[in-house]
């Protein structure tokens, strides 16, 4: 009796003991499985190929962030993309797409040596902002000109001019000057854009 009463426990104490082997050889995969795929996350964002650029054009740009624009960027540093080296001088052909929160550069050819190869690069967001030359010195005092002389109408009409009043016009001259300004994106001439190789 004593036997078979030993030899059942045994059995249990077996059949336990190879369910937490299986446990553990089926967690041990998935958690490598895991590992793995963390890893090539991490490597595809180490082996990226960045191409730093630049506006081929003098002067300042502001561009619309609801609206494409279409410009060439030169290749400031030498490059080589998915074999093909790209000299610095390269023309990269593109356009200022919009996406949210500004606009973004996608690259869909590169001109070598009068060459023109398939590419497929974009640069993170190009941040907007408000438009700076609504946001100037000159075009605040505007808008304050604007508001006092406003203030100074509504003063006449009732009555008298109140400095109060030609001093609270000017005020929300600035404040709907600020507000009323447009959202754009400032792309500089020597600005460097970076695009990235997809």
């Amino acid at each position: 009796m004593k036997s078979i009463l030993i030899s059942g426990l045994s059995a249990v104490l077996l059949a336990s003991v190879g369910e937490v082997g299986l446990a553990a050889e089926s967690a041990e995969p998935h958690s490598l499985a895991a590992q793995s795929k963390q890893a090539q996350i991490i490597q595809t964002k180490q082996t990226r190929t960045s191409l730093s650029t630049s506006i081929r054009q003098e002067g300042t740009l502001y561009l619309d962030p609801d609206a494409s624009h279409e410009y060439n960027l030169r290749l400031d540093r030498a490059a080589t993309v998915n074999g093909l080296n790209l000299p610095v001088g390269s023309i990269l052909r593109g356009s200022f797409e919009p996406v949210d929160g500004g606009l973004q550069y996608v690259a869909d050819s590169v001109e070598v040596a009068d060459r023109i190869y398939n590419l497929n690069a974009a640069s993170e967001t190009l941040t907007d902002r408000k438009d700076p030359r609504e946001a100037s010195t000159g075009a605040i005092l505007t808008d304050a000109a604007i508001g006092a002389a406003g203030g100074a109408v509504v003063g006449e009409v009732l009555g008298d001019i109140d400095v109060f009043e030609v001093l609270g016009g000017a005020a929300a001259g600035v404040i709907v000057g600020n507000t009323t300004a447009p959202t754009v994106v400032v792309i500089e001439s020597d600005e460097p854009i970076v695009l990235y190789a997809r």
